[in-house]
């Protein structure tokens, strides 16, 4: 798993997708309604077909988060094609649990994340 979020540069371009996630976490009823994990899914689902639709190339950051659902599925030893938001929502009571699950496990995705890029930029070392 490659976890590279090397910054090009523009800073709104290149780090919106996980400042959104910081912002969603901190106030989820102002963006989402209520905390649900589903509704932050469709949230993010919006999100990337509307970049899709201007044609923007995708972020280091969307990239990385793209390798989120093989990250869930390996963590949880799932080989079905359920999606991230259901194989979180499966592990606890409700929707309010998975939505904290969900950033519990996105903080550790990128900690791994964090420590590959080091291995990589280090040769190894």
């Amino acid at each position: 798993m490659s976890c590279l979020t090397t910054n090009n540069g523009n800073k709104n371009s290149q780090k919106y997708l996980y400042d959104l996630l910081a912002r969603i976490k901190q106030r989820p009823g102002m963006y989402l309604g209520k905390v649900s994990l589903t509704r932050l899914k469709m949230l993010l689902m919006g999100y990337s077909m509307s970049r899709g639709e201007l044609g923007l190339q995708l972020t280091q950051e969307e990239k990385q988060f793209a390798q989120f659902q093989q990250w869930i599925q390996r963590k949880y030893q799932i080989n079905s094609s359920e999606g991230w938001e259901s194989i979180i929502l499966s592990q606890v009571e409700d929707e309010k649990l998975a939505f904290d699950l969900f950033f519990q496990l996105f903080e550790q995705f990128n900690l791994e994340c964090l420590q590959l890029d080091k291995i990589t930029v280090n040769g190894g070392k």
